[in-house]
């Protein structure tokens, strides 16, 4: 699994930053939340353009962040996956044949263990990194669990993109535009 060579994954928030996105060569952007009713509208518009969204679950204004909201997303929203930090989100997303990518904040030693624990069970397709800032962190989290990391939050230079990049990031979430070329 891939995104089709795309190193830097445009994460955005609004129906004005997606207008921005459409002309752009990106083929995969990710979806920040939003109000629930704005999900549909917006999914539709990207794949109208040739864009697949990864639709961040945890951050829909108006819906709760459960099994039963996911398979709403999957099923009456289909975005291209879903990201989340809850287990039953990405297993529901995995049951419908979605990517799944399950964010993990690295805090600390135990947040470290016990999300690098939970990805053994849920087997996501990728694993989303914060802070994406810590080259030693994503190549670790790599290792220890063999699904591919996306790293994101807090990068805020070219050079930042280029060290998750070289610390084995399959690619980078960032809603700073600057970074998106």
């Amino acid at each position: 699994m891939s995104f089709a060579n795309q190193r830097v994954l445009p994460a955005i928030k609004s129906m004005k930053e997606l207008e921005k996105l459409l002309s752009l060569s990106f083929e995969y952007i990710v979806l920040l939340g939003g109000r629930v009713g704005l999900m549909k509208p917006m999914v539709d518009l990207a794949n109208q353009h040739g864009k697949k969204v990864l639709l961040h679950a945890d951050l829909i204004e108006g819906l709760k962040n459960d099994e039963y909201a996911a398979e709403f997303l999957c099923q009456q929203i289909r975005p291209a996956g879903l990201i989340s930090t809850r287990t039953a989100v990405i297993q529901k997303t995995k049951q419908n044949g979605l990517i799944s990518i399950q964010r993990i904040f690295l805090i600390d030693s135990g947040a470290m263990d016990k999300s690098i624990e939970l990805a053994g069970k849920t087997k996501p397709d990728f694993i989303e990194v914060l802070p994406g800032i810590v080259p030693h962190l994503i190549a670790e989290v790599r290792e220890r669990t063999g699904i591919p990391v996306i790293s994101g939050g807090l990068i805020r230079t070219i050079g930042e993109v280029e060290e998750a990049l070289r610390a084995g990031a399959a690619a980078i979430t960032t809603s700073r535009q600057q970074l998106w070329a």
